[in-house]
């Protein structure tokens, strides 16, 4: 994977399409060698997540190229490579494990390396039923997440600053009512990615996180059920 972090520095320094054109053949040898990290991935996780038994890279992986339309940043590429693995692929609209390969240049995304399971991208009506559920569920979620840490830690960016509507100000577990998204994230560093088993090693580190995603797509569930 050093090569790979390497090769999206390079793309990060020369964003452009002369450049990438110049150096396609590179990129489709990583990324064809990305594609097959995730095809490992997903083999171990399926070990203890059978919802996503018979995924490829095809239905978790993404596009190298950005939509800049509404984008103040015309960049045209992408300097990452991510997966997105979860039950009927990745515009299932299920929460799942997310792992990205970034420039490793900063602590902030995209260029950190990440790993998160969770929904990034909650609707209103299913953040309403999570938060139903860890108010009615007297401390079970902050068990579940407690139980992935201190690896992942819960994604509080851009919280409310009160309580949402229909949640009294001293709601239980108010610190978890306030969030706009429910994910667990991790970010480790360049060497992560040169461990040996790597797959194996990834599907370990998520799996503290399996009882979260269950917890999520509970809710993403019964949305769909009304």
């Amino acid at each position: 994977m050093k090569q790979i972090i390497s090769f999206l520095r390079q793309l990060h320094q020369n964003n452009n399409r002369e450049w990438f054109n110049a150096h396609k053949a590179e990129f489709l040898e990583h990324q064809s060698r990305f594609h097959q990290l995730v095809e490992e991935v997903i083999v171990e996780i399926g070990k203890y997540d059978p919802t996503i038994t018979g995924l490829t890279a095809k239905d978790c992986t993404y596009r190298i190229y950005r939509d800049v339309r509404f984008s103040p940043d015309k960049s045209p590429y992408k300097c990452h490579f991510g997966a997105f693995i979860t039950q009927g692929g990745k515009k299932s609209g299920y929460s799942g494990y997310y792992f990205h390969i970034g420039t490793g240049l900063s602590n902030e995304y995209p260029h950190c390396h990440l790993l998160a399971a969770g929904d990034y991208c909650c609707s209103p009506e299913i953040l309403k039923i999570i938060r139903e559920d860890i108010v009615d569920g007297e401390g079970d979620f902050d068990q579940i997440v407690k139980q992935a840490a201190p690896t992942f830690l819960i994604d509080k960016e851009n919280s409310l600053q009160r309580n949402p509507k229909g949640f009294t100000p001293d709601a239980p577990y108010s610190e978890y009512l306030r969030l706009k998204s429910y994910c667990l994230c991790h970010q480790p560093d360049n060497a992560f990615w040169e461990t040996k088993h790597l797959a194996q090693h990834i599907a370990k580190i998520f799996e503290p996180t399996k009882d979260f995603l269950n917890y999520i797509n509970r809710a993403i569930d019964f949305s769909r059920e009304k």
